[in-house]
């Protein structure tokens, strides 16, 4: 599967609801405690008996959170210094704040959006890995797949693992609901999930590929999202993309490739799939994204943020104090304590870190081997503290892993740590699937959703138009980046939905009209106007803009000009009977006919 999906910085409100449950074991309870006036001191003396944890002073309340064993607070009440022992209550958020990722609003969603293209009637197909349909975010979004085996089978495409596929939908198509995040076209376009990818990811062979992509088309799709890719070439696959192109009018999209080099990655290489280069919030390609000449497009893909399956907590919690962390992708999961002590870089073992939590820095050597080091010193947990500021995405690499848990922190969190080296210290990570999570990840399989998600924008307010038309929309309303024209790095540019949908304007068929009210015929008059030669005219007014066709004895007359006020002259011959019938049809093709009049010449 051709992504990086680094699963490490949680979306703040997740630590905020959860993190308070891994504050205390199962059997403690977290109380305020208020003391009488001036007995501080004997109050202070008596959490300590009771091996209570204290949180905050609130000393001109005469007051003190803690954390203490349930069976100590009935003994606390009972002790004469102590006024109170009451709960702190949780507080959470009372609802969870939706955000707009910045790509969303670099592809210039919101503005195709608010001019009328919205995606509705239009279906992605999305192959990948499963979507986790129960998402909070996803709610409304119409959402089909294929296969169902069961809920248990690791093949059924509402079951999502990895949350690949998950993310990939999220960017598409999630909801403007208040929660979570928003998505391209969100909660109008339809998606339709053939799951490719198992539980672990493993690949898959082109001719599963083909025929995912053929069974999403079958099911209706338009646009066809493939967030994969492979190194080698099929002539097989390239005919097959060529049909559902050129024959079946699907529009195809793939991911250009993780490499960071010039290889080219299929089926994003074929000339009928628009292949996706990623680029980060400052316009910039993304290292790892390929550079070649089939680069067509560019979209977001450094920190998308995106809808996933899993709930993501991990915390560090170092004097009482507790600070968010991200997993290392990689590393084992689970709970250590123990006093914290500093290792500097990790750069090697070190038997006094046997049993402790180990502080180092980012820099200089690799994740991996700092954890490692840490690993084999006999350090229960690792902790690596960024050397800019903020925390960052970590991983141990594809193939390593460790027996220890490892987490980052923000290089302001870090620097506070290494004043308190010597405290007690946990390290928790944990996550809860299936659950509505949010998640950044990187990479050209979460660029491609976005040009995924903008072609369905704007082919669902020009239904009419064709795939080669949304094509030459896309590429040509693009935002030049780097060098001057189509260039390697970028393709044409970043897709732009705004500009898109004004260049496709030009290119397609105007989309169907809503007006069922017929134009309303008044003033029908007829005369001659010469009875030498036979000539006479037929007069007409209509409400609005409307042809002026006349059917005189049986035949029609057309004209095609939209007017108002219409007039017809004609050529019979004298003393004939002429019997006349007004038509008329606006813009809308809505027409309306006269009563039968006659005039003689």
């Amino acid at each position: 599967m051709n992504t990086t999906t680094r699963a490490v910085r949680r979306a703040a409100w997740i630590i905020a609801v959860v993190a308070f449950g891994l504050l205390a074991r199962a059997a403690d309870v977290r109380v305020y405690v208020v003391y009488a006036p001036s007995q501080k001191a004997a109050a202070q003396a008596a959490l300590a008996q009771a091996r209570a944890q204290t949180h905050h002073l609130f000393d001109n309340l005469n007051a003190v959170a803690v954390t203490l064993p349930e069976q100590a607070r009935d003994a606390l009440q009972r002790n004469p210094v102590v006024a109170l022992v009451e709960e702190d209550p949780v507080r959470g958020f009372l609802s969870i704040p939706q955000t707009t990722p910045y790509g969303i609003t670099m592809v210039q969603a919101p503005t195709a959006v608010a001019n009328g293209a919205t995606g509705a009637g239009i279906k992605v197909g999305v192959i990948d890995s499963g979507v986790f349909t129960g998402h909070e975010d996803l709610a409304g979004v119409t959402i089909t797949g294929e296969p169902d085996n069961g809920a248990s089978d690791e093949r059924t495409w509402y079951r999502d693992i990895l949350s690949h596929g998950t993310h990939v939908v999220g960017t598409i198509a999630a909801a403007n609901n208040s929660v979570g995040v928003l998505g391209v076209s969100p909660g109008a376009v339809s998606v339709h999930m053939v799951k490719v990818f198992g539980d672990t990811g493993n690949w898959i062979y082109s001719s599963d590929l083909l025929a995912a992509s053929r069974a999403a088309q079958g099911k209706g799709s338009k646009v066809i999202s493939m967030s994969l890719g492979g190194s080698t070439k099929s002539r097989t696959e390239e005919q097959g993309m060529a049909d559902l192109y050129t024959n079946k009018g699907a529009l195809l999209v793939a991911a250009a490739g993780n490499a960071g080099t010039t290889a080219v990655s299929y089926p994003a290489g074929y000339s009928t799939v628009i292949s996706v280069a990623a680029i980060d919030s400052s316009k910039t390609v993304a290292s790892f994204s390929q550079k070649n000449s089939d680069v067509e497009l560019a979209a977001p893909g450094v920190g998308v943020l995106s809808t996933v399956s899993y709930l993501d907590t991990t915390i560090v919690t170092v004097a009482s104090s507790n600070y968010n962390g991200g997993h290392i992708e990689n590393s084992a999961r689970g709970t250590a304590a123990a006093t914290l002590v500093y290792g500097g870089l990790g750069n090697a073992t070190n038997l006094a870190w046997s049993g402790q939590v180990v502080l180092v820095d980012r820099g200089t050597n690799s994740f991996y081997d700092k954890v490692h080091n840490v690993q084999l010193s006999g350090g229960v947990a690792c902790i690596i503290a960024n050397d800019v500021t903020g925390n960052f995405s970590g991983t141990l690499g594809t193939g390593n892993s460790s027996t220890i848990p490892a987490v980052s922190v923000s290089l302001e969190d870090g620097s506070v740590l290494k004043y308190v080296v010597g405290s007690s210290a946990s390290v928790s990570t944990a996550v809860q699937q299936p659950a509505s999570g949010y998640d950044y990840f990187d990479g050209t399989s979460m660029a491609t959703p976005h040009v995924s998600g903008v072609a369905a924008l704007i082919w669902s307010k020009y239904p009419g138009a064709t795939n080669a038309q949304v094509r030459q929309a896309l590429t040509s309303s693009a935002e030049d980046l780097g060098a001057v024209g189509r260039d390697t790095s970028y393709g044409y540019g970043l897709v732009r939905a705004g500009a898109a949908l004004t260049a496709l304007a030009a290119l397609a068929p105007p989309p169907p009209s809503t007006d069922t009210t017929a134009p309303v015929i008044s003033n029908v008059s007829a005369k001659v106007t010469n009875s030498k030669n036979g000539t006479f005219e037929i007069t007409w007014t209509t409400n609005e803009p409307a042809t002026s066709d006349m059917q005189i004895n049986g035949v029609l007359h057309p004209d095609t000009t939209l007017t108002t006020s219409h007039k017809r002259s004609f050529r019979g011959t004298k003393g004939a009977t002429y019997t006349y019938v007004v038509i008329s049809a606006d813009a809308a093709g809505n027409s309306a006919s006269s009563a039968p009049g006659s005039i003689t010449l």
